[in-house]
């Protein structure tokens, strides 16, 4: 089987639900008709800031977005009929622990999307409940070779998040996890993952603060005959500055193809939006100066 992606590819993800739904909007439980119909609304000005951003100059064969079924299905034809790539979860939101976000059924939902990419969140540290890993696993060599057979493509964004012990034994301190453990452990899960069968054709991946790091990682997601796999530097909520150096750290890296930066994107102008400071227009050409930002450091750092 062959596996990849080896082009370009400059991704606005906004397929953020629960923590979307709770911190954009205050709102917990089950959702009305009219506040989905809300979301899907602060949804569509992110997707015109995603458009605009390439009216203005950002290369459509290289942009792509990562939108959710539920708040974003309308975005998601018309990107779909404008030749836009797009890529679409696959997990339940909100869970430390993968599962489907549509149980048995989601093969028919991946159908009914059609997406060029289907995308999974997974927390996954080896040094963690080995049980609990080992679900996962299945489950996602599961949908490996589902889309695998169905000529889709597998993005796959990998967290790993330190255990308590891993964090107490360095003091607490989560900068020096980030820097000095974390490359190691990614490492680790990207090898116990392939050898599960688990086949992602782009590595969604946590940025790393040295160079050395991301030749490693991506060694590691394109060894034993995987050339053509590509990563993508996600941004993790985190700042500008801290997003432009993991941006520059990994682009000048083989393997490193491109980003997948949402939060940091879209946010700020958004929120300001929906609290009425600022207009609607305003806030769409804020998210795609934003998005154009990114483009532009990470093909000025290539």
């Amino acid at each position: 089987m062959r596996v990849g992606y080896n082009k370009p590819l400059y991704v606005l993800p906004f397929d953020h639900r629960g923590s979307f739904q709770k911190k954009m909007f205050g709102w917990d439980g089950t959702l009305s008709a009219a506040q989905t119909a809300e979301i899907a609304a602060a949804k569509a000005v992110i997707y015109d800031g995603f458009r605009q951003a390439l009216k203005q100059g950002v290369p459509q064969d290289r942009a792509g977005i990562l939108l959710d079924e539920e708040f974003g299905f309308a975005c998601l034809q018309d990107a779909k009929k404008a030749g836009i790539t797009i890529a679409c979860p696959a997990e339940k939101s909100g869970q430390n622990e993968f599962d489907f976000e549509y149980g048995e059924d989601f093969g028919r939902h991946i159908e009914k999307v059609d997406p060029d990419f289907c995308k999974v969140l997974v927390r996954y540290n080896v040094e963690d409940d080995a049980i609990q890993n080992d679900r996962q696993a299945k489950r996602l060599a599961r949908l490996s070779d589902y889309l695998h057979q169905n000529n889709r493509k597998f993005m796959f964004e990998l967290l790993v998040p330190a255990t308590d012990a891993q964090l107490k034994a360095l003091g607490g301190d989560k900068k020096k996890y980030d820097r000095d453990v974390r490359p190691d452990l990614m490492i680790a899960a990207v090898h116990a993952l392939q050898e599960r069968g688990v086949e992602p054709d782009v590595w969604k991946i946590e940025g790393l603060d040295k160079r050395e790091d991301c030749v490693r990682v991506a060694q590691a997601t394109r060894r034993d005959g995987r050339s053509e796999v590509g990563n993508i530097v996600l941004g993790r909520g985190e700042d500008d500055k801290k997003v432009v150096e993991w941006l520059q750290t990994a682009a000048g890296v083989p393997g490193f193809i491109g980003f997948a930066v949402g939060r940091t994107t879209f946010w700020d102008p958004l929120k300001a939006f929906l609290d009425k400071k600022i207009s609607r227009e305003d806030a769409v050409s804020q998210i795609a100066k934003q998005y154009q930002t990114w483009v532009n450091i990470f093909e000025n750092a290539r």
